[in-house]
């Protein structure tokens, strides 16, 4: 149920996505950002940070109910979708954590964009 309408209800389950995909993205960062290969992880941390970005729109596009959430929704799966096999190519049990949450969301964001 939303927070404050009901009109977001059909989003809920990217929405809840999309904010767990946002707080996976920029923990990872901040942990990749401590490893002492960090010109291996450039791809990375860049995908991260768009991943994350791309996330906090949908959320707000979704959250309004807005038309254009659908294709951001679709631009947005298919950024958390490089970000989670670049993730899940990285050394480190908090990268591939964050590529499987990564991938669970540009999956539901890519139902919402068929919709």
């Amino acid at each position: 149920m939303g927070v404050v309408t009901t009109a977001a209800d059909k989003f809920r389950v990217c929405i809840d996505a999309c904010v767990k995909c946002t707080q996976a993205c920029y923990e990872c960062y901040d942990a990749c950002l401590k490893e002492s290969d960090l010109n291996k992880r450039k791809r990375c941390l860049a995908l991260l940070m768009e991943s994350a970005m791309m996330c906090q729109m949908s959320i707000a596009l979704m959250s309004m109910n807005r038309e254009e959430a659908y294709d951001h929704c679709e631009l947005c799966g298919k950024v958390c979708a490089k970000c989670a096999q670049e993730c899940a190519d990285m050394e480190g049990e908090y990268c591939k954590k964050c590529a499987e949450i990564c991938k669970m969301c540009a999956d539901e964001c890519i139902k919402v964009s068929s919709t």
